[in-house]
């Protein structure tokens, strides 16, 4: 299970790859071609380091747990049941 330390850290890269992501959007003169593709791959890097952390505190969890949990982030509006259910590798 990731602790809240970890979690913080994986934010805060998310955050700044991100921001980065930003910057270079709102400038991209600034930036060369190499330059965007690095900050792309972190991008895409954080996202899945996110998503890989989530998937395994999902199934770190007891499956009864699991359920529940699955349950409520299909209703928490916050995406659609079918789209936590294909980021957290649940197979019908």
């Amino acid at each position: 299970m990731t602790t809240s330390e970890q979690w913080a850290k994986l934010m805060e890269e998310h955050e700044i790859a991100y921001l980065r992501g930003d910057l270079a959007t709102s400038s991209p003169q600034s930036y060369t071609l190499d330059e965007k593709r690095q900050i792309c791959k972190q991008m895409e890097a954080s996202t899945a380091d996110i998503d890989a952390a989530l998937r395994a505190d999902y199934w770190s969890m007891p499956a009864d747990a699991r359920s529940r949990m699955l349950d409520l982030l299909g209703t928490s509006g916050c995406e659609t049941r079918q789209w936590w259910e294909e980021l957290l590798g649940v197979v019908r």
